[in-house]
């Protein structure tokens, strides 16, 4: 099952890549992206697809056998509530930790990923190279696979959650009133409502990752069929403050 996740992971990813490179005016903003903008988008992605997985699978894992009473593996669960442990119970989980990384000091940290001024799939990752440790996918994906029997369904929902945040940073819309709108638009959040996040106009809405039913339940849900005009923010920051230390 982890096999297959990265697997699902991987082609959602090249996928949303070709498709970035193919379409017109996706190519157009990838041209015209400033070498900083790369340099941050491609250390994001490197930290969040192959220094974080490695930190869950080692050190974190490590520190939860040190931390804990419980030898691993002494939870035992079906497939499909292992799979609904990550994909929904973790979902809300990780609303709450999104609207704390809003507030007070932590904004300063998450603005970083805040400042894509277009959103492809490059950006997906774009932060300060040590945010993920203030993001509870490293501290409970970890634990949960210290505490599951059989972590397949649990892997399941976190590669379909990571598959889901590419397209959601992408610009890959579903047309409005199609089938597979009326089909996945009632639940999850969809690429132009997550593009409204990081717009201008109303960042402080659609903080679900996957669900939408978060945002609805506590009032930050904004319905949008179209994409913002203005995306990102703006930041006196330098690049090394962006990478490293995001504090004026």
């Amino acid at each position: 099952m982890l096999i297959l996740g990265q697997i699902l992971v991987f082609l959602a990813f090249i996928g949303l890549l070709g498709w970035t490179a193919f379409a017109r005016s996706c190519r157009t903003q990838l041209q015209a992206k400033s070498l900083e903008d790369w340099l941050l988008d491609s250390a994001g992605l490197c930290v969040q697809g192959m220094l974080i997985p490695l930190l869950q699978a080692t050190v974190i894992y490590q520190l939860y056998r040190h931390w804990l009473p419980l030898s691993p593996g002494k939870l035992h669960a079906s497939l499909i509530v292992t799979f609904m442990l990550s994909f929904v119970a973790v979902d809300y989980l990780y609303y709450w930790n999104h609207r704390l990384l809003h507030s007070g000091v932590f904004w300063n940290i998450h603005q970083v990923h805040h400042t894509v001024t277009h959103l492809d799939v490059l950006g997906t990752s774009r932060n300060t190279i040590w945010a993920s440790l203030l993001i509870i996918y490293l501290w409970v994906h970890s634990l949960f696979l210290y505490l599951l029997a059989d972590p397949a369904g649990y892997l399941l929902g976190v590669s379909l959650t990571s598959a889901l945040d590419l397209w959601r940073h992408s610009q890959l819309t579903i047309p409005s009133n199609s089938c597979l709108d009326r089909c996945l638009s009632p639940w999850l959040i969809l690429p132009q409502e997550h593009a409204w996040h990081h717009s201008s106009q109303l960042p402080n809405c659609n903080y679900g990752a996957n669900l939408k039913l978060w945002d609805k339940l506590h009032g930050t849900y904004y319905q949008a069929n179209e994409l913002p005009s203005a995306i990102g923010i703006a930041t006196p920051l330098n690049f090394t403050q962006k990478l490293f230390l995001p504090f004026l």
